[in-house]
């Protein structure tokens, strides 16, 4: 009897079970795809929620988040703090936080 008689073919024995592997994790991303999904669908912005929205919106949302992180921590080394407040996150300076400013100009934070 060959080792390969002690495997699973044919439906037989025991299956291997495979690890979860989440949406984020798939899509490489920090943000949580499923709790994204799961806002969307209970917030009705849709009768329908596919399956690429959440991802895509995880994508942008973890982009910004990195942009003012990077902007609060670039004002920061600036001012020679070690640590970024809100008040460095309103200090970025440059081409790089007007475009911010502009992007999100209808957003009150």
């Amino acid at each position: 009897m060959s080792s390969t008689a002690a495997s699973t073919k044919g439906g037989r024995g025991k299956p291997k079970a495979s690890k979860s592997v989440s949406r984020s994790q798939k899509a490489g991303l920090q943000f949580p795809v499923g709790r994204i999904a799961r806002f969307l669908k209970a917030g009705k912005y849709a009768e329908r929620v596919g399956a690429g929205a959440p991802v895509y919106l995880s994508a942008v949302l973890e982009y910004l988040a990195a942009e003012v992180l990077e902007l609060a921590g670039n004002a920061a080394r600036d001012n020679k703090k070690n640590h970024s407040s809100s008040k460095e996150g309103w200090q970025g300076e440059g081409r790089d936080w007007i475009c911010f400013s502009r992007v999100l100009g209808f957003c009150s934070l």
